[in-house]
């Protein structure tokens, strides 16, 4: 679960949330604003800043010292909810819609050849069986919801925590990626047996070794929705 502003202690929560609608913030300012010492509030900003949350920067007004302020970092604006998802949907939207499906479809197949492009060099003489164990970290490196299943030599790619699902579940299109990607790195079909998005509770790409690809498919493949 991601962390939120909501999730940490109240002081330093109150202190996230005025450095947020501040911009920056000097430990005097937030000292006045929360009626607390200067020192406990440096404290609580020793462990922000420790947590990756908050970050230092001196401000030189031409006038004496320089003034320590204390800012968000990334990780801190990530403390208050993003709607990235939303966005992503609407972007393809209005791409499909302004130029067809054709361009989405170009899209899709740019980023597959883009990732085959990333794997191919660490994939080089391995063979399936290696591939698969090294595509454990497909979406995420050291993934540790993603494992290499084998039952009786049928071997299946199982993802416990699709890092798309939010826009997957509204534009499965997108999946077709991921089945593009695998099936031409194994060199065989894979087809993805379980869905996130139909509550089965993972995504299982079943590699099916005896279907090898032939020279000529399709750098996309758009997976079957039924």
């Amino acid at each position: 679960m991601s962390i939120l502003v909501n999730h940490l202690s109240e002081p330093r929560r109150r202190i996230i949330g005025l450095i947020k609608n501040n911009g920056s913030s000097t430990i005097s300012e937030l000292a006045g604003s929360l009626d607390i010492s200067g020192e406990a509030v440096r404290q609580h900003l020793v462990q922000l800043e420790k947590e990756g949350w908050v970050s230092r920067f001196s401000e030189n007004n031409g006038v004496g010292r320089p003034i320590l302020q204390y800012r968000l970092t990334t990780a801190g604006e990530h403390l208050f909810k993003k709607n990235y998802d939303q966005l992503t949907i609407e972007v393809l939207d209005t791409l499909t819609n302004s130029f067809g499906e054709d361009v989405l479809k170009n899209l899709l197949s740019a980023m597959i050849e883009e990732r085959i492009r990333h794997w191919e060099p660490k994939l080089n003489g391995l063979s399936t069986i290696e591939r698969l164990d090294e595509l454990k970290d497909f979406y995420k490196k050291d993934d540790p919801f993603m494992e290499v299943e084998n039952k009786d030599h049928v071997y299946s790619l199982i993802e416990r925590n699709c890092p798309y699902h939010n826009v997957a579940i509204k534009r499965p299109i997108l999946c077709s990626v991921s089945v593009s990607v695998l099936t031409h790195l194994l060199g065989c079909s894979v087809k993805r047996e379980k869905r996130l998005q139909n509550g089965d509770g993972c995504c299982a790409f079943r590699v099916l070794l005896e279907e090898p690809i032939k020279e000529n498919t399709s750098r996309i493949i758009i997976e079957d929705e039924s």
